[in-house]
């Protein structure tokens, strides 16, 4: 009915960022016409989750594991979580400190809520990605960005998180690997950063959904610093690890006062995720999958068959990401901007890739490459994306960020 009034958390939620995807729905909607469109745009591994999973899933389900959970996440879950984190981060955690969501998401957005209030200030480095405004503004709080530098192949700074501290500083929401550009913050920048948050006691939100897919280099969790585990609060999840996006299973490790905090907001808000699920975690943590390695050698492959591609095509670059499932690409030197590079591209050779001026201004003339998709799509969105390229007007040489 017109003219009925909406709380003002709405407003917050129709952020700008949110209107990013447009390009990739618009190219679902002509993949699901029957057109030839490669989905380069979203981070949906092609991966299926393990069959054993799966098959641990229905046993479950079959079991009668269909009622009620406990809130906060099923004791074996959550013990098997704990070893997993201690696993990835080398901080030693217990079941009273992990909390169960559906989906890092979930778990992001819970922890923002039970830290900040109406007008605190939260530090995000950017570019972003990009559900991370609607998670700090829709409780209020103001998202400070501090900029990772293209020409400095977006290394984290702390010394500009430290500069833009200001009284009203309550957090920093950290990712480390890095969504959109596959940074993987060193451990002495995290200990820079660190000394930041132990100055100015700030928590710090740590979203470290890609840990477990990182190239040659070490994953650090800040959490795992000295003087860092009672101000922490990590975020990880079974999507990108196991392929289990749709899954749904997500947590958060942190001090035993949060997890009271957040099992508290789950009761209002999920009620808790279901038993036959949570027991396809739980199965998917105290098992070995060779599934999984193959998954982590093709993104390997994949990233090296997409820079390569690309760093050969004049009027474009890339940086060789760390970590994660994505390829930043500078397409400054073509003459375009991120948004009319991205929308020519998907007009002209059916291929979908994001604009990244929307998760910040630091990522603008860049778009993000997912590489989620076979390596023969890959291989043959490359071709088009060179013939897109070549058949400019006069592209520059390349710049930024090789």
């Amino acid at each position: 009915m017109e003219g009925m009034r909406y709380a003002a958390l709405t407003r917050r939620l129709d952020v700008d960022s949110s209107h990013v995807w447009e390009i990739h729905y618009q190219a679902r909607r002509r993949l699901d016409a029957g057109e030839d469109v490669i989905l380069l745009g979203v981070g949906d591994p092609d991966f299926e989750t393990p069959s054993a999973i799966v098959d641990a899933a229905e046993r479950s389900m079959r079991g009668g594991r269909t009622g009620y959970a406990a809130t906060e996440g099923e004791l074996p879950l959550r013990e098997a979580i704990a070893r997993h984190h201690e696993r990835l981060t080398t901080q030693r955690v217990d079941a009273e400190q992990v909390v169960v969501f559906t989906g890092a998401q979930n778990a992001l957005f819970a922890c923002v809520l039970c830290l900040v209030d109406p007008g605190d200030e939260i530090i995000v480095c950017e570019p972003r990605y990009v559900t991370y405004d609607g998670v700090v503004e829709t409780p209020g709080a103001v998202r400070v960005g501090v900029p990772l530098a293209a020409a400095e192949g977006f290394r984290f700074d702390p010394d500009a998180i430290g500069r833009a501290v200001t009284p009203r500083t309550r957090a920093i929401l950290l990712n480390t690997p890095h969504n959109p550009t596959g940074r993987v913050a060193s451990r002495e920048e995290l200990n820079a950063i660190a000394a930041v948050a132990k100055r100015n006691d700030l928590w710090v939100i740590s979203d470290e959904v890609y840990a477990s897919l990182t190239y040659d280099v070490e994953h650090v969790s800040i959490a795992s610093l000295p003087g860092m585990a009672e101000r922490t609060v990590t975020v990880n999840s079974l999507s990108k690890s196991h392929a289990m996006q749709g899954w749904r299973i997500g947590w958060a490790a942190g001090p035993r006062p949060l997890a009271r905090h957040l099992t508290n907001l789950i009761l209002g808000m999920v009620f808790g995720v279901a038993q036959f699920t949570q027991d396809a975690g739980l199965f998917a943590l105290t098992r070995e999958f060779e599934e999984l390695e193959s998954m982590r050698r093709a993104y390997r492959a994949r990233r090296a068959l997409v820079c390569e591609r690309i760093n050969a095509c004049p009027g474009l670059a890339c940086a060789w990401p760390q970590g994660g499932m994505f390829v930043m690409v500078d397409v400054r030197g073509t003459g375009l901007d991120d948004s009319e590079f991205a929308w020519g591209l998907l007009e002209a050779e059916g291929v979908s890739v994001l604009p990244t001026a929307t998760f910040g201004e630091s990522a603008a003339g860049h778009v993000r490459v997912s590489l989620t998709v076979p390596d023969s799509d890959l291989a043959r969105a490359c071709e088009r994306i060179e013939r897109y390229v070549h058949g400019l007007a006069s592209p520059r040489g390349r710049t930024g960020t090789a």
